[in-house]
């Protein structure tokens, strides 16, 4: 595949909405830069004298902090015994190093190559959650000259993120597709390179409304996860340290969360209001309209039948296998066992909607 980026684990992992940090122990890893486009970060507190529970982003504040935010805002986290803080992210900041370093108790992170990098190189950090289960990333193109299968995207140019060529190659390597008769590149942020017919497909995320708002409807889109190429999106997770050790406040942070992202289902206004609130320079509509698409990706058939934040063994399986394929681990590829942990989900499903 003609590219302006060196494939490698650097632009593999920023692909998936990554940016690279360093480890405190000289360990190099990448962590989330999440959705782009997203409003202003500002931290969100709680005011009670509970057990402290900070939380990692690797971004910035936006929607896919709904539960936390009205979970904040109504006082659920103060009620289950929790003094529970947000500590947003950047472009600079390596929200897993500070999660591995003890900044922060637990972390969220956009997409799960990262966590599958950071545990391959000995990190020990372990998911017990996952919130966005159907990974919305997806390359949009025009109606008059759509691209629907990988297949069409053969003799194209696909733009988006400097960082995204990896997830072009992770979608063609899925598919069969031979990389050198795929050209990206690197756009930016900006839909305007395919409204100019510069490109022919922009990734992006679909629940960013937002940033495509001026393609308006006039669009066909080519979902990752609809080709092979499996992925979580804003991951929960912790060191094997504070889940053993602080299991119990984890547990309970986990059923005030899944209250707050339940209450939101049906009140995402009230959710954008919370969020804005917390990241007063975010802008309501946004962050509203990015809500309201989020929900499809958060609550799907398997929220329904086993509750918000579950996880599946086979999606990591297939996970792990495909990045291996493609070469990405330094060393060993990870195993499930040391990725997740079932543990807290097992705990709290009582307390976890069945909604999809």
């Amino acid at each position: 595949m003609s590219t302006h980026q060196q494939f490698s684990r650097r632009n593999l992992l920023a692909g998936a909405g990554l940016s690279l940090g360093a480890f405190a122990l000289g360990s190099t890893l990448l962590t989330a830069c999440s959705e782009p486009g997203r409003g202003p970060g500002g931290a969100g507190k709680g005011g009670g004298d509970g057990t402290a529970l900070g939380m990692q982003l690797g971004w910035l504040i936006n929607s896919g902090q709904f539960g936390e935010a009205i979970a904040l805002s109504k006082g659920w986290y103060d009620e289950a015994g929790i003094n529970f803080s947000i500590n947003p992210g950047g472009p600079s900041i390596d929200g897993i190093a500070l999660v591995a370093a003890g900044e922060s108790q637990i972390g969220q992170i956009s997409s799960s190559p990262s966590h599958m990098l950071a545990r391959s190189q000995g990190i020990p950090v372990k998911a017990f959650a996952v919130c966005v289960q159907d990974h919305p990333y997806a390359w949009l193109s025009k109606t008059e000259s759509p691209i629907e299968t990988p297949q069409d995207l053969v003799g194209k140019t696909v733009g988006g993120p400097a960082t995204s060529d990896i997830l072009v190659k992770a979608l063609l390597a899925a598919n069969k597709v031979n990389p050198d008769d795929v050209e990206f590149v690197a756009t930016g942020e900006s839909v305007a390179p395919l409204m100019t017919g510069k490109i022919d497909a922009w990734g992006t995320w679909l629940n960013s409304i937002s940033q495509r708002r001026p393609l308006g409807d006039d669009f066909v889109s080519m979902r990752l996860a609809d080709f092979g190429v499996p992925l979580y999106g804003y991951i929960y997770y912790s060191t094997d340290d504070a889940l053993e050790k602080q299991g119990d406040v984890i547990k309970e942070f986990t059923s005030a969360t899944a209250r707050g992202w339940e209450f939101a289902y049906d009140n995402v206004e009230d959710a954008a209001k919370a969020i804005v609130e917390m990241s007063p320079e975010s802008k309501l509509k946004d962050i509203q309209d990015d809500g309201e698409a989020m929900m499809q990706y958060v609550f799907t058939k398997s929220t329904a039948e086993k509750g918000w934040g579950t996880m599946d063994t086979s999606i990591w399986e297939n996970q792990i296998a495909l990045w291996d394929e493609l070469g990405q681990f330094d060393s060993a590829p990870p195993t499930v066992d040391e990725l997740a942990t079932w543990e807290i989900l097992d705990a709290t499903a009582d307390a976890r909607p069945k909604l999809g």
